[in-house]
Order: C-alpha cells, then sequence, then structure tokens
C-alpha cells in the first residue's frame, strides 16, 4: 500500500498554507481599496487617465478579434442550421451567443492578457525600483493614486468594452449573413434582439463588472507585492495574467447558474 512521504507531506502542507496566506493577502488588499475608494481625497484626474488607457490601447486587438469571432462564429453555425432547415434563425443564435456569452467573455479574457500584465509590469517594476517608496517619502498615497486608480478603471472600463465587442462581433455576423443570404440590417437587428431580454443584457453587464474588478484587483496585487528585482516583475506580470484568466473562468461559471 503506497503512503504519502514525510518530504511530500510538508510540500503539500506548504502549499495548502500558502494559499490561505494569499487569500488572507488578497481580501485585505481588496477591503484596502473599498477603504480607500470612499475615502477623500479622490484622484479623479488619474483615474480618467487610466480608463482611457484602458480603453483606448484595447479597441484595436478588441476589434480584430470580435470581428472574426462574429464572423467563424457564424460561419460554422450555418450548416448545422441548415441541415434542420432553420438559417432564419442565424441572426437570433448568433445574437444570443454574442451578447450572452462571447463578448463578456472575450472581452474580459483579452482585458485579462493586455491589461492584467501591463498593469502587474507596470506597478511591479515600480515596486522594486522603489519608487513606491519614493511616493511615500514625498507624501503620496501610493495605494489610492497606483492601486484604487487603477481597479476603479478597469470595472468601469471592461462592459464599456464588452457593449462594443458586442457591436463589432454582430457587424463580422451580419456582413455574413448579408453576403450569403441577402438578409437586411433592419431584419438583422430584428432578429437578434427578439430572443434577447433585459435579464441577458443585465447578467452581461454584471460578470464584466466582476470580470473588471477582478482584473484590476489581482494586477495590482501581483505587481504591488512584486519582489526580486526584475525577475520579480516578469513573475507578478505572469502570475497576474494566469490567476486571472482562472478566477474570470470560475465567476463565469458561478454568475451564469446563478442568472439561470
Amino acid at each position: 500500500m503506497n503512503t504519502v512521504s514525510q518530504p511530500d507531506k510538508n510540500i503539500i502542507s506548504k502549499r495548502v498554507d500558502r494559499f490561505f496566506i494569499d487569500l488572507y493577502s488578497v481580501t485585505r488588499f481588496a477591503l484596502l481599496f473599498f477603504k480607500e475608494a470612499v475615502t477623500p481625497p479622490y484622484e479623479f484626474q488619474e483615474t480618467i487617465k487610466q480608463c482611457f488607457y484602458i480603453g483606448f490601447k484595447s479597441l484595436g486587438l478588441i476589434t480584430v478579434t470580435s470581428f472574426i469571432i462574429g464572423m467563424v462564429f457564424t460561419d460554422h453555425s450555418r450548416p448545422a442550421l441548415a441541415d434542420f432547415g432553420a438559417t432564419s434563425w442565424l441572426p437570433s443564435l448568433t445574437g444570443a451567443a454574442i451578447i450572452k456569452a462571447l463578448a463578456p467573455l472575450i472581452t474580459s479574457l483579452i482585458c485579462a492578457g493586455k491589461i492584467g500584465s501591463q498593469i502587474g509590469a507596470e506597478l511591479g517594476s515600480m515596486k522594486v525600483t522603489e519608487q513606491i517608496d519614493a511616493m511615500e517619502v514625498s507624501g503620496i498615497n501610493p495605494f489610492k493614486f497606483l492601486v484604487v486608480t487603477r481597479i476603479i478603471a478597469t470595472t468601469f472600463m471592461v462592459p464599456v468594452l464588452m457593449f462594443y465587442s458586442a457591436f463589432i462581433g454582430l457587424t463580422g455576423s451580419f456582413m455574413d449573413i448579408h453576403f450569403a443570404d441577402q438578409a437586411s440590417f433592419t431584419m438583422f437587428i430584428h432578429d437578434v434582439f427578439i430572443k434577447i431580454d433585459w435579464k441577458e443584457i443585465i447578467s452581461a453587464v454584471v460578470r464584466t463588472v466582476f470580470f473588471g474588478f477582478t482584473i484590476g484587483l489581482i494586477g495590482c496585487y501581483e505587481g504591488f507585492n512584486a519582489t526580486k528585482g526584475t525577475v520579480g516583475v516578469g513573475k507578478a506580470a505572469n502570475s497576474a495574467v494566469v490567476i486571472i484568466m482562472l478566477l474570470i473562468f470560475i465567476e463565469e461559471m458561478t454568475i451564469v447558474k446563478l442568472f439561470r
């Protein structure tokens, strides 16, 4: 009968301890964010600046990705519906898929890879070069200026980018349907939203708010706690992306079940 050796038990014990320590640290970090977010003074200018950076720098990638996904999903769905003589349902199918599932998830994953890693690397670089310590010495609250502004910006901008992604995805879907079936734009929009109600739209917004908060929180946490020089910066950026994507899938599953 196989038994777990003592060294293996120690490794497992250390990993379990590390998990709960990290969970406690992230929880404290999140609670500190909520405290600082409602405590004056407020960094409105820096928050707007971060919103611009996050939104503007993500537009190109989201545009290309969403357009391609809209066209490809529509093109792959057509044969399946054609087997049942139901190609007229194609706009409704693609609309429901894009608005309810693809746009929130794709937008959040793109932002996780691009924005999450950027925040982790940026704050990590500032941490290891002692710029954050210099801000404290000069009388600036680095947590409020660097962390609160970025978390608020991601929480606000990811839902905005989701609507943009859905629009671009539907545009790609319409072009594919129009070239294949000569469908009018008016009929396409009607068919898309005939099966979509406010519950699905609210669900998409709620999910992307949570996704945006997660991206900002984990990206800032990893960067703000980076150590060991340039190696720590790379580790912070990589850890931020991996953890954010894992949490996004967990949140997606949980919220979808709640809004069924």
